[in-house]
């Protein structure tokens, strides 16, 4: 017999609307969230009006927190004049969206196509390059993340990729700098970003030049660890790439429109790719959208020739507006500044604290508003808190942690033995406070896990 829905339904007979939801990265089932109802600024509020913290910006992506009122009145200006429009047509907000985006893109970056994700932007700027050159392969780092679809994931670098990676999709990885963690025994970021680049040298001679048609970088590794390059790295693989004839793609998707105290994270090495790919922080998140930032060359190369590839809701009216009163909030807010000044001044110093209080912490990194505290059972070792995948027993210290957060009414974004620190950029020092001292608390839930 089927379950009903609705207040006249018998108890047994009521199913909880949230499992009619077939939910991402998780076993589906009944579930123990709030459901949230509402929210402003820094905060969520559920339907028992438990006010929440956002320390995560959801999944990187609220970058002006939420319900925003110049974005809020944007898309409601929008929704009043026109709705929809298929992308054949021309578009005044579309077209307004990609000139505020170019003007902050880095030097070079002229032209944007429009798609609703990261991960479409990603599988766009691979077949850019491919139609671009006729070259098979693409470089993509290990501790990367690129995306859920055919292309992207199998990009992607982290164990997310393991179950739907069918070796098929003629990607190649290599070992970026991660001096915590180094693959190359290096003792100083410089050597780190020496032997880096080196590496990176040999993988592309070893495959060949001229099999390979694009190289995919996060300029901050994000979800799979917010790992800042050290300084020159960028500037290098920008050099390989050139000198190689290898089409270079940023992934700027979650670091990028302010997440590092900058507009992208690649300005803070002065370096143009050749594509861009950009989404979340665009316009906060408040109607899906994303891109591709395209240079001029590979702009030039589809002047004469469709580019044949699209989407129903390329440069969608109300997802743009969205994106034009986010930018034009941030430049009047100051924002980028602000971002900058949070992660020097308030969450910098203020983890590093928490780090030398518990010894379940092993690092701390990070940049602006993005940052990670990675747990482990030992300072020594560096042996992760829980290992990769975990589940159940294996994962309990990271579930305890978890509920300690959820009654600290605190949100937060776990990932394995990371706990991600990414609240909007426009955060009060005071609500910046809250967040840490509830992170104090929780983590004494952890260190109750070491020997």
């Amino acid at each position: 017999m089927s379950r009903t829905i609705g207040a006249t339904a018998a108890a047994e007979d009521v199913m909880d609307p949230d499992e009619l939801v077939f939910h991402p990265w998780v076993a589906q089932g009944p579930r123990q969230v709030p459901t949230f109802v509402g929210g402003a600024g820094s905060h969520l509020v559920d339907a028992d009006g438990r006010r929440y913290l956002d320390f995560s910006s959801q999944l990187v992506f609220a970058n002006l927190g939420h319900q925003h009122p110049r974005i809020v009145e944007a898309v409601k200006a929008q929704a009043d004049r026109l709705c929809t429009l298929a992308p054949s047509h021309a578009s005044d907000i579309r077209g307004e969206a990609a000139r505020l985006i170019v003007e902050v893109a880095p030097e070079g970056l002229g032209h944007v196509l429009f798609t609703t994700s990261g991960t479409e932007a990603v599988e766009h700027a691979v077949r850019m390059a491919r139609l671009c050159n006729g070259r098979p392969k693409v470089l993509a780092a290990y501790r990367s993340y690129h995306g859920s679809t055919t292309t992207s994931i199998h990009l992607t670098g982290d164990p997310r990729r393991w179950a739907s990676d069918t070796g098929a999709a003629g990607v190649v990885h290599f070992f970026g700098p991660f001096p915590y963690r180094s693959a190359f025994g290096s003792r100083t970021p410089e050597e780190e970003c020496e032997r880096a680049l080196a590496h990176l040298e040999q993988v592309i001679v070893l495959e060949g030049p001229s099999t390979i048609s694009a190289l995919v970088l996060e300029s901050v590794t994000g979800s799979s660890g917010v790992i800042v390059p050290p300084p020159g790295y960028l500037r290098g693989v920008r050099d390989l790439c050139t000198r190689h004839g290898i089409v270079y793609i940023a992934d700027e998707v979650l670091v990028g429109f302010g997440r590092t105290g900058a507009w992208f994270a690649l300005d803070h090495d002065d370096v143009a790719p050749d594509l861009l790919t950009f989404a979340k922080g665009v316009n906060s998140g408040y109607v899906p959208l994303g891109g591709v930032l395209v240079g001029e060359s590979i702009y030039r190369a589809f002047c004469e020739r469709p580019y044949p590839a699209g989407l129903t809701y390329s440069g969608h009216p109300l997802a743009c507006a969205a994106a034009v009163g986010a930018i034009r909030a941030m430049r009047e807010e100051d924002t980028i500044a602000a971002a900058a000044r949070l992660g020097d001044d308030v969450l910098g110093p203020g983890l590093a604290a928490l780090a030398a209080a518990h010894p379940s912490v092993g690092d701390v990194r990070g940049i602006g508003a993005l940052w990670t505290v990675e747990l482990v059972r030992d300072r020594e070792t560096r042996e992760p808190i829980v290992p990769a995948g975990a589940t159940g027993e294996a994962n309990a210290p990271m579930a305890a942690f978890a509920e300690a957060c959820r009654d600290r009414d605190l949100l937060t974004l776990i990932l394995g033995n990371r706990v991600h620190v990414a609240p909007p950029l426009n955060v009060s020092d005071t609500d910046a406070a809250t967040g840490l001292a509830a992170l104090d608390g929780a983590l004494a839930a952890v260190d109750a896990f070491l020997s």
